[in-house]
């Protein structure tokens, strides 16, 4: 049998890709190493992890009923509980994905995936080993979608307990009293928030100058003020050095940014220093298939240069390591693929998202961005304080900040802290993706009283013009 289309991968890039093929008419397999299908985002990543996040956010408010008029006297955390539905909303999500292929006509393979060099026919060859053994399938075009894996750092080795990646973390058993976390990004960040509302001591601990490093600055400061204000340790320019497992968990020493050494201790370390592309071992050098330090390069369509071989999601060089990226990114390389139209990725579109409290929403350009590549920049900004409905949510932090152009009145960024705010920035991602003006957003009416309410009012603020403040 020969496929139009081989995806290597089940993450949300590679499934989504596949549906997307079956719609065509493409005939098409998906090839798996796991058992289940919806790789590393749907298992032992945003799934799971957000699920935690909402458990966070409803022991909060038991917490804090009384000041709803709710008495709740002795709220109790049954966390076995907590991870079984967990589980079990990662578990129905799996089925889901499995009832996606076979509604799309498209072949679950189970196996380890190598690319061959082509047959004489001049087809693609893939090779798959399975428990029933080899075999190798032909197709004319291959997608990539292996996705990636944490990094450790050197010397380390994770185990069930103590030395945790986000995979074990996930699976702790019980809620333990401490925790180091070495990084702060995404990963390092969310499991601060859960786990420092589970009632876990959390440092923090990140060798850039400040939390969250990829968003805007005021953004970073906010993230480590409200961290603070709860009771998160944050170090930001630390480096952790000699790292050991004891008989209570372990310890370190960590160099600070003032030049004093200080030493640590917990029951458990995370390690969150980002993630490595699965590359390796894939058969890529069979094929004209050029890397960026084990990163795929790709043109605009997602295309390798290997003719007919495709690279998505996290394994791609220069966009960033993003469920919703790797299934757009899969839709852009299967239209191609069909000769349907195909409007490649906008770098500057990308919305960002990081579900601690408060929340974080973010897409286009930061303000030292837009300076940088020589705008001349107008800056709106609309705290939650100021919002109603922030008021009856109780969740004052944060605000909104948008970054324009001054001529022409271009949103240039769009910048969130504060309640949903990675439910807010879809509005910024639709005015940019449809290249709507300051002006044009600022004659949108926005329903009151709402929180989106703050996205008007950050869109007046740039030309001062804000009401409520």
């Amino acid at each position: 049998m020969t496929y139009d289309l081989i995806v290597i991968g089940s993450g949300p890039g590679g499934y989504s890709a596949a549906v997307r093929a079956g719609q065509y008419g493409l005939k098409t397999a998906i090839i798996e190493k796991d058992n289940k299908l919806g790789g590393t985002c749907l298992h032992v990543g945003c799934i799971p992890t957000k699920a935690l996040l909402h458990t966070a956010d409803v022991w909060e408010y038991f917490q804090n009923s009384a000041e709803q008029g709710i008495q709740c006297e002795n709220p109790k955390l049954d966390y076995p509980k907590v991870l079984d539905r967990k589980n079990k909303i990662v578990a129905k999500h799996a089925k889901g994905v499995e009832f996606l292929m076979k509604k799309n006509k498209v072949d679950w393979i189970k196996g380890f995936a190598s690319l061959k060099p082509r047959g004489a026919n001049g087809l693609l060859q893939v090779e798959v080993k399975s428990d029933g053994g080899t075999h190798t399938l032909e197709t004319k075009n291959i997608i990539i979608a292996t996705g990636s894996e944490a990094r450790m750092l050197p010397g380390l080795k994770p185990d069930p307990r103590v030395i945790l990646t986000n995979i074990e973390i996930l699976n702790l058993p019980a809620i333990p009293k401490t925790m180091l976390i070495i990084g702060a990004g995404a990963v390092g960040v969310e499991f601060a928030s859960i786990f420092n509302r589970f009632g876990t001591k959390v440092t923090v601990l990140e060798m850039l100058p400040r939390l969250v490093p990829v968003e805007d600055e005021e953004i970073s400061k906010e993230l480590e003020r409200n961290f603070k204000k709860t009771g998160i340790r944050c170090e930001t320019g630390a480096k952790a050095e000699n790292i050991t497992k004891t008989d209570k968990g372990v310890k370190m020493c960590v160099g600070m940014s003032n030049g004093k050494r200080e030493d640590m201790e917990a029951e458990t370390l995370l390690v969150a220093v980002g993630r490595r592309p699965i590359t390796n071992n894939i058969g890529l050098e069979t094929l004209k298939i050029e890397l960026d330090r084990e990163f795929i390069k790709v043109d605009e369509y997602q295309r390798t240069g290997e003719p007919g071989v495709y690279a998505i999601g996290d394994v791609v060089a220069g966009t960033p390591q993003l469920a919703h990226v790797a299934s757009m990114q899969g839709m852009v390389a299967v239209a191609h693929m069909a000769a349907k139209p195909a409007k490649p990725i906008n770098r500057n579109r990308i919305p960002g998202c990081t579900y601690t409290e408060p929340g974080i929403g973010s897409v286009g350009l930061t303000e030292a961005q837009a300076r940088a590549q020589g705008f001349k920049v107008k800056v709106g900004k609309f705290p939650f304080s100021a919002n109603s409905k922030a008021s009856i949510l109780g969740a004052h932090e944060g605000f909104v900040k948008v970054i324009a152009d001054e001529k022409f009145g271009e949103i240039l960024g769009v910048h969130i802290i504060g309640p949903e705010a990675f439910e807010l920035v879809s509005e910024a991602v639709a005015a940019m993706e449809a290249e709507a003006t300051v002006e044009t957003m600022m004659s949108t009416i926005h329903a009151h009283p709402t929180l989106y309410e703050a996205m008007g009012e950050a869109f007046n603020s740039v030309y001062g013009l804000a009401i409520n403040v």
